[in-house]
């Protein structure tokens, strides 16, 4: 979002690691990032000291501070600056009750279904949107489909792999097998993949979700589980490729039915889109549907009317400095 921000002429001051390769005025106490995340005792206390620090360094200069861990929040406490966290996470009922405590703090959903399970004052849902240029178009797709996610049983990576042998079209499954769900790749998609009908690929950067979805028929996203919002979806959107996924949380704000995909009620209603899917995709409504309502300007400008909402008229400067902290990369030394 920080490159949204600056392009509009806001002067952004991004907090995380080290390695960010951003266009704002990045700064850090950590040099690199730390990935995987254990979440264990030391992480905590980096995490603590890199936002405390964080806050601390851009309270007297910044109109704006926005946060994207809660951990920013009692912070808040010894700062007059307007303080704005992006909720990222599935609803949690102890985090919610801690919200609660910050009730001056400004709060953002990254769906209208998240919001609906929030209580908080001055909460307010904006979609994620990404850079499109980063995602190549393409109308010519090839006959198969693919997977991109956590090889995960709240994913369904088995009811895609289910969709492909009903139909008889080819599976590309891509993304990352964690130690804690390797029994369930072991013995639920493992003994499928031949390299044929379903094809295991491996983890996904850039480039390479770039090849898998650009030419895919459709995204299957039969989600188990009720996801804040589903990023995945919008990048195979951006490329053109609609997306077939079961309807948990937030798919039926992101996919509009018969232009972007398909909300499918059950796994045979899926089974029934994907085998007709050549008849019915429009790669070119994709892309348009996707630039309009989840590009990278768009977000940028929805938090632009934000701050603008929270900035006092009197005060306000005609380029308000941001600062944006992110916790997408954990810190490490």
């Amino acid at each position: 979002m920080s490159e949204g921000l600056t392009k509009l002429g806001h002067e952004v001051v991004v907090y995380a690691n080290g390695g960010s390769e951003v266009s704002a005025d990045v700064r850090w106490i950590y040099p690199r990032d730390q990935w995987p995340v254990k979440g264990d005792f030391p992480d905590t206390l980096k995490e603590i000291t890199h936002t405390a620090w964080a806050l601390r360094d851009a309270a007297d200069s910044c109109d704006i501070i926005h946060v994207n861990n809660f951990v920013g929040l009692p912070f808040s406490e010894f700062t007059k600056t307007p303080i704005v966290l992006t909720i990222h996470h599935e609803h949690q009922e102890a985090l919610s009750s801690f919200y609660m405590r910050y009730p001056d703090a400004h709060y953002v959903t990254i769906s209208e279904f998240q919001r609906r399970q929030e209580l908080m004052p001055n909460l307010e849902t904006i979609h994620h949107g990404i850079d499109l240029s980063h995602y190549e178009f393409c109308s010519q797709k090839e006959k198969y489909f693919s997977f991109l996610g956590r090889v995960a049983p709240i994913k369904g990576t088995h009811i895609a792999v289910r969709v492909a042998q009903e139909t008889g079209i080819p599976l590309k499954i891509a993304g990352e097998i964690q130690p804690i769900f390797r029994d369930y790749y072991e013995s639920e998609i493992e003994p499928h993949v031949d390299g044929k009908l379903i094809e295991y690929v491996g983890e996904a950067d850039l480039a390479a979700k770039n090849e898998l979805l650009r030419n895919s028929l459709a995204l299957l996203f039969p989600i188990q589980w009720n996801e804040p919002f589903g990023l995945v979806m919008i990048e195979a959107m951006a490329c053109g490729t609609p997306v077939l996924a079961l309807p948990g949380g937030s798919v039926p704000e992101v996919i509009q039915d018969g232009v972007s995909g398909y909300v499918c009620q059950s796994i045979k209603e899926m089974v029934r889109r994907a085998r007709d899917v050549e008849s019915w995709i429009r790669p070119e409504a994709i892309r348009r549907y996707t630039e309009k309502r989840f590009s990278m300007e768009r977000m940028a400008l929805d938090y632009e009317q934000l701050y603008d909402a929270i900035s006092c008229p009197a005060t306000l400067r005609s380029q308000p400095q941001l600062l944006e902290t992110s916790d997408a990369e954990p810190t490490a030394a």
